[in-house]
């Protein structure tokens, strides 16, 4: 299906010069999604560069029935901002819409357009001497926007919350072009339904964020990073336990990586290195931080380690010395989605379990691979602290890597339905997209699945904000 002419010009009108994208070359950037799953078929990419023009685009796009796909940085895992030819539809990408509005260090708030840039934010709060604690491996480029839209996690879940939880207030453009300001600040505000949740993890289904009021916190003035070295899973509990009793709840990561993590990132990854003198089963990257000046928080970190030791649940540990130290043990930690591309094939699952039952889940999962996909090396890894495992699975060594990637479907049912029977979900922190849509009709509870499904439709009548991902619309 093609756009006509006469939509495309109303479209210029209202974004103006620069607004609208059109030639294949400078389309390309905006159409290819990380993981290459999916291609974009869009003809145009539709770039607003203020909140009235964005209206103005869904306004005019719900009278001529055209869908929309949001788009922020364009960093998602499963699919969730790429069109398809079913339906004519446009990309409309919020990266012109980049300023930090205002920020109140006094209220600990800041408020900004959905486009901005997640380490910009990041270093602004920073130079008001406040602390963004959302952080993941995509900063650089991803956009809170589309953090907000699929509720991105990352690193600091287990201290401050997904970022559904550091969002005080929206502003919203619906299908219908009318905007919602919901821009409050207020710590409290008990006056009905909290309609921004509504929108935090919706992937862009029910509206387009284009603003937003962030919580901060104060600045952490010390932070002490270590690796360890375990010779037993289950041991990785235990320590996180123990570190949150004797730190005062002050573990701000906590993070597993296998050895076979560690031999992929110093066999790919430029710089990386192992700090230990012999290999170990597993290790865990811990951090602690605080943002009292006289809180000493380095000797209740050794104090922990010393217990740990004691206690035979540490092998070995290497505590950072230095911002650099700290960098490299974290560079372990972050470069292991990008290591494992050159392995070849890795089909994922972002899942989370209860914590406690962290260790049984990786144990079950991995014999569920070696009994079906003989070869396959799991790879699991990732936010310990809040349950949340990347229990990658990479191809087997000289395996052809699309014979298998066809496993997917297959290998994604075993590894679920492990999950959901240990009550746990399917998607931690990647969202649903295009990627997930089946598995949300075959696990999601019917009724709750009615329930998103009817609110859906409440809101989106003609399914033509970001049709096909999340729930499915007859």
């Amino acid at each position: 299906m093609s756009l006509d002419n006469g939509f495309k010009d109303r479209l210029s009108e209202i974004v103006g010069v620069g607004g609208l994208v059109s030639e294949t070359s400078a389309m390309a950037p905006f159409l290819t999604e990380e993981r290459g799953l999916y291609q974009s078929t869009a003809e145009l990419v539709v770039r607003p560069s203020t909140t009235e023009q964005t209206a103005k685009v869904v306004e005019l796009c719900a009278t001529s029935n055209i869908a929309i796909v949001p788009q922020g940085g364009n960093t998602g895992l499963c699919g969730g901002a790429t069109s398809s030819s079913e339906k004519n539809e446009i990309i409309l990408n919020l990266g012109r819409m980049n300023k930090v509005r205002h920020i109140d260090p006094i209220n600990f708030n800041i408020t900004v357009d959905a486009g901005c840039i997640l380490a910009d934010i990041q270093a602004t709060a920073l130079n008001n001497d406040c602390l963004f604690p959302l952080s993941l491996a995509a900063e650089g480029t991803c956009q809170i926007g589309g953090n907000l839209a699929t509720n991105a996690g990352g690193i600091n879940v287990l201290r401050y919350g997904n970022a559904r939880d550091l969002v005080l207030g929206l502003e919203v453009v619906l299908p219908d072009g009318r905007i919602w300001n919901g821009l409050k600040s207020l710590g409290k505000d008990n006056t009905g339904y909290a309609l921004r949740q509504i929108f935090v993890g919706a992937e862009g289904t029910l509206g387009i964020i284009t603003g937003a009021v962030l919580k901060l916190f104060p600045r952490p003035v010390e932070t002490a990073t270590a690796l360890c070295a375990l010779d037993s899973l289950d041991s990785a509990t235990k320590l996180l336990n123990l570190a949150r009793a004797l730190s005062g709840d002050a573990v701000t990561a906590f993070e597993l990586i296998p050895r076979i993590g560690i031999e992929m990132c110093t066999k790919h990854i430029s710089g990386a290195s192992d700090p230990f003198a012999s290999p170990h089963p597993w290790y865990v990257l811990i951090e602690f931080s605080t943002s009292r000046p006289d809180a000493a928080i380095r000797p209740s970190f050794e104090a922990l380690l010393e217990q740990a030791f004691e206690s035979e649940i540490l092998s070995d540990a290497v505590i950072a010395e230095s911002i650099e130290q700290s960098t490299a043990l974290w560079r372990l930690r972050e470069s292991l989605p990008e290591a494992q591309k050159y392995e070849g094939g890795s089909i994922k699952h972002d899942v989370s379990v209860p914590v406690s039952r962290v260790p049984e889940f990786i144990k079950a999962g991995s014999e569920l691979i070696a009994k079906h996909f003989p070869g396959a090396r799991p790879v699991p890894f990732g936010h310990l602290g809040d349950g949340n495992i990347h229990f990658n699975v990479s191809q087997p060594v000289g395996a052809d890597k699309q014979t298998y990637l066809a496993q997917w479907t297959e290998m994604n049912r075993l590894v679920h339905d492990l999950t959901v029977s240990m009550n746990g979900s399917f998607s931690a922190e990647h969202g649903i997209g295009k990627l997930k849509v089946g598995e949300m009709q075959h696990y999601k509870d019917p009724v709750e699945l009615d329930l998103m499904v009817r609110m859906k439709r409440a809101l989106d009548p003609k399914n033509l904000m970001n049709p096909g991902k999340v729930v499915e619309i007859a």
